[in-house]
């Protein structure tokens, strides 16, 4: 691959999962004896990204220093930074550690399933675009419904996609769309908008078009002990 730019992960692992109903963080549980964590940092390990910055919950920088990263012998992990309240301020934790220029792929480190050739496409499209996310077209009819829960519309989906991360982005975008973030997120809530992904921050800040890709239909994020279940049996 020809590759000019500095590129860095950014892998979040700071979430609660308090859906998996576990005492456990969902990035820690076992998949194969192995922790959850240990995929996502795999795949970047092994991959042409030159330095991996780890954003973890408050006080598990060491835990994670000593237990996976150091253990798993995980050497493109350069920084571990403490996330915060929501996922937004912990992408912009991670975003405060990248010096200089490049790219900077933002991935859920709940998502053990990232494939080589997911990060093949997503840094294709991003050099083309400035702005791009892994995703897939929806298998299923989607119906947008109203506040009782009636059937409202039914958009077209050929045109509806499920998305993914990794999320890819110049680091100057994602910088000026995560500074403008946190100067309006006030005013954001105020207005009923959530933020939940890192390309409606691009769109919503910037008003800058990001590119869809082909992710997988495997790259699951685990929320559920289902979800547990399915990753078992796609890495059987």
């Amino acid at each position: 691959m020809d590759k000019e730019k500095k590129t860095t992960a950014i892998v979040l692992a700071a979430g609660q999962g308090k859906r998996m109903h576990s005492d456990v963080q969902k990035q820690y549980l076992l998949l194969q004896d192995k922790p959850l964590l240990y995929y996502s940092l795999k795949a970047f390990q092994e991959s042409f990204i030159d330095e991996i910055i780890l954003v973890v919950g408050k006080g598990e920088e060491t835990y994670c220093r000593h237990e996976i990263v150091e253990h798993f012998h995980f050497t493109k992990v350069k920084k571990i930074v403490e996330g915060g309240r929501e996922r937004y301020h912990s992408v912009a934790s991670g975003l405060r550690e990248i010096e200089g220029e490049g790219y900077v792929f933002i991935h859920d480190g709940a998502r053990p399933f990232l494939t080589q050739e997911i990060l093949d496409r997503t840094y294709e499209m991003v050099q083309k675009h400035h702005a791009c996310a892994a995703g897939m077209p929806v298998k299923d009819t989607i119906k947008i419904a109203d506040e009782k829960g009636f059937a409202q519309t039914t958009p077209n989906r050929e045109c509806v996609w499920q998305v993914q991360t990794p999320q890819v982005f110049t680091v100057q975008l994602a910088k000026t769309a995560y500074e403008e973030l946190l100067i309006k997120e006030e005013e954001l809530k105020a207005q009923g908008i959530r933020i939940t992904d890192d390309a409606m921050v691009v769109e919503t800040l910037l008003q800058h078009p990001v590119k869809l890709v082909e992710g997988s239909y495997e790259n699951i994020k685990i929320t559920t002990p289902e979800d547990l279940k399915v990753a078992a049996v796609f890495l059987k």
